[in-house]
C-alpha cells in the first residue's frame, strides 16, 4: 500500500477542528511563487498549481521512467498547501485578495534530493513541452505554530484564525508572523468538486513563546 502522509502524519494534516500547537519539523517541497488574487480566471496561483503537480507526478512516476531515485518508496502525492502574505500586514485581510503574495508547495518526499528535484524538472519540460522554470526546491523549517482545522469556505477563515489567536494567547504565545515565517493552509478537499461549506483546510500560524 501506498505510503500516505496525511495518514502517517496526522498531527501536521488532520488536527482537530479546535486550536492546538505543534512543533513542525523541517520539509523540502516544490514550490512556485506569486501573487495576485488567487479566484481570478488564468491568477497566477491557478498557473501554479499546474507547474506544481506537472513537478510532483513526474516524481511519483520516476520508478518507470529512466531514474531510480535512491530510496523511493511509493507514496500518495501530499496535498497542496501555501503560504500566504500581504505587504505591510500581519494578519490576512480577504477583502483585498489582490495584495495578496504566495508561494503554493507541495511536499516532496525526504528521498528526494535537490538533484532529484533538477531532474525531475527538466525531464518534465522534455515530456510536457512546458517551461518549468518558476518552480524551486524549498525548504522550510516552520518551528514552533499553532494549527487549526477550518471547515467552510475560505472566506470565513477569520473566525477561525480568531480561535487560534484566542487561544495561544490563554497559553502564553503571541504570533510570529514575519517575512519568514507566514500563514500557512494545507488543503485536503479539492474545491472544484467540495460545496463551499465542506472543505476542509487546516490553517497553521507561527507563534513565540511570551
Amino acid at each position: 500500500m501506498a505510503f500516505d502522509y496525511k495518514k502517517e502524519y496526522k498531527e501536521f494534516y488532520m488536527p482537530k477542528n479546535k486550536p492546538c500547537i505543534v512543533n513542525v519539523p523541517p520539509m523540502n517541497y516544490i514550490a512556485v511563487r506569486g501573487e495576485g488574487d488567487p479566484n481570478v480566471e488564468n491568477s497566477e496561483y491557478k498557473q501554479s498549481i499546474g507547474l506544481l503537480y506537472g513537478i510532483a507526478f513526474t516524481v511519483k512516476m520516476s520508478k518507470k521512467g529512466g531514474r531510480q531515485i535512491d530510496g523511493y518508496f511509493d507514496y500518495v502525492v501530499p496535498p497542496l498547501e501555501g503560504f500566504w502574505r500581504q505587504e505591510g500586514a500581519d494578519v490576512i485581510d480577504y477583502l483585498h485578495k489582490e495584495n495578496f503574495k504566495f508561494i503554493s508547495v507541495i511536499r516532496l518526499p525526504d528521498f528526494v534530493t535537490k538533484e532529484d528535484f533538477e531532474w525531475a524538472v527538466a525531464e518534465a519540460e522534455r515530456k510536457k513541452k512546458t517551461d518549468f522554470s518558476k518552480v524551486e526546491f524549498l525548504s522550510v523549517d516552520e518551528g514552533l505554530c499553532v494549527q487549526c482545522m477550518h471547515i467552510g469556505a475560505y472566506d470565513d477563515e477569520p473566525a477561525t484564525v480568531a480561535l487560534m489567536d484566542e487561544y495561544i494567547s490563554e497559553h502564553g504565545y503571541a504570533n510570529d508572523i514575519t517575512d519568514d515565517r507566514l500563514h500557512h493552509e494545507i488543503y485536503l478537499s479539492d474545491a472544484r468538486r467540495v460545496a463551499p461549506e465542506r472543505l476542509k483546510t487546516v490553517i497553521r500560524h507561527p507563534i513565540k513563546k511570551i
